[in-house]
């Protein structure tokens, strides 16, 4: 069977032709691009955060005891948290990765009034950080208990030495090479602060941050009736440390409450709610302008196959058999998708374009639009494999009768 004379009966009626060329091509457009913004998404959704997400847990606790002695009390509760069997460790601290809330500050490279040349997440902590949080130290020291200070919501002290992640180091220090140990920068204007350690990665608290790598650990804790607390179990201890730490908090100390006890697998899921929720959605839009535009191939062929009844069984009755009556309509859909798959093609790799430079996306990745060709070729000749071999079944006598 020749293409020519194929594409050539079907240019004397090319209207539905065009039709579902259309609609293949609009449907290969939307496809590609909206696989490349789930394959982005989906990508983001499983950055790392840095810390031993399986393990880790974080909980509030919210006193209303106007004269409640908050240092003795974070003290007390650390210290009961620690000496339970199935805890790794735990600190207090102001905020942890996913968590979508926390601290931030501008950052300088030399003292004085000016614009910022880096921000950064801010998490305090002690010495006990890097433990629960399971970071990654390369290069540097762990915070030793002279360094950490205690801080009331009223101060506005900042200590002189930080832990910050490479992603941050080198924000702030771009053409520095070697060891960022020892290098100082400023908080606001006028706080002098140097690194002593740099660790591998730790997310900020907020996803959607363009900086969202850029994070350090501050030596601080602030005396405050409103502690967070994260605590890291052992290996399959966290479910069942969870109800026992929120229990045994509740007992010490009956003038707070415990509330927001959540798991890190938890609080990554309610940050990435909104990215979740588009996936399944483009996966439906796509799935169901898939499933529309297979239905229009079947409708095009049942109707070219009813119109051309007669001639089909003339062309049995002269000796073409039933694959080749077969092969005719699969050969003919083929060129309809094919046409309108390379013009969606081009208005993918044009949409995409103009995507990359107003929502500043990834470009598209070369292999997404040969495997959405791929699938739309199978999903036009499985569609037209039914009325395909309806015409194929048609009688040389029903033809002839017919007519």
């Amino acid at each position: 069977m020749e293409f020519g004379p194929i594409w050539r009966a079907m240019m004397r009626s090319k209207g539905g032709y065009l039709l579902i060329a259309l609609q293949i091509a609009v449907t290969m457009a939307i496809m590609v691009n909206a696989i490349a913004i789930m394959q982005e998404r989906s990508i983001k959704m499983s950055r790392p955060s840095g810390i031993d997400e399986p393990n880790t847990f974080g909980l509030v606790s919210v006193g209303f005891k106007p004269d409640m002695d908050t240092k003795s009390l974070i003290r007390e509760d650390l210290d009961l948290i620690r000496n339970l069997p199935g805890v790794v460790n735990a600190i207090a601290t102001n905020s942890y990765p996913l968590r979508q809330g926390g601290w931030s500050e501008g950052l300088h490279r030399e003292p004085g009034v000016g614009k910022s040349v880096s921000s950064s997440a801010i998490y305090f902590t002690d010495e006990h950080g890097l433990e629960t949080f399971a970071l990654n130290l390369l290069e540097g020291a762990n915070f030793t208990p002279e360094q950490v200070a205690w801080d009331s919501d009223s101060d506005d002290f900042w200590p002189s030495t930080v832990i910050v992640t490479e992603a941050l180091a080198k924000d702030l220090f771009p053409d520095h090479e070697g060891s960022y140990i020892g290098k100082t920068f400023w908080f606001n204007d006028d706080n002098p602060t140097n690194i002593v350690g740099v660790v591998e990665r730790l997310q900020a608290p907020w996803p959607t941050w363009t900086g969202v790598e850029r994070s350090m650990l501050v030596p601080l804790i602030r005396e405050s009736e409103f502690v967070r607390y994260v605590v890291r179990t052992e290996p399959g201890e966290r479910d069942r440390m969870m109800a026992e730490v929120e229990e045994l908090l509740s007992t010490s100390n009956t003038d707070r409450i415990i509330r927001g006890v959540r798991a890190m697998e938890d609080t990554r899921k309610l940050s990435y709610l909104g990215d979740s929720a588009m996936i399944k959605m483009l996966t439906f839009i796509v799935a169901l302008l898939t499933a529309i535009t297979g239905l229009g191939i079947v409708g095009l062929a049942s109707f070219s196959v009813a119109r051309r009844t007669r001639q089909i069984g003339i062309r049995r009755a002269l000796g073409a058999t039933k694959a080749a009556i077969v092969r005719y309509f699969m050969l003919e859909n083929f060129l309809v998708s094919s046409v309108g798959i390379v013009a969606g093609s081009i208005l993918a790799i044009g949409l995409n374009i103009l995507m990359v430079q107003q929502f500043a996306l990834t470009p598209l990745a070369w292999y997404v639009i040969p495997l959405a060709m791929m699938a739309l070729w199978i999903v036009g000749q499985a569609a037209v494999v039914g009325p395909a071999k309806r015409a194929g079944n048609i009688s040389p006598a029903i033809a002839t009768r017919s007519g």
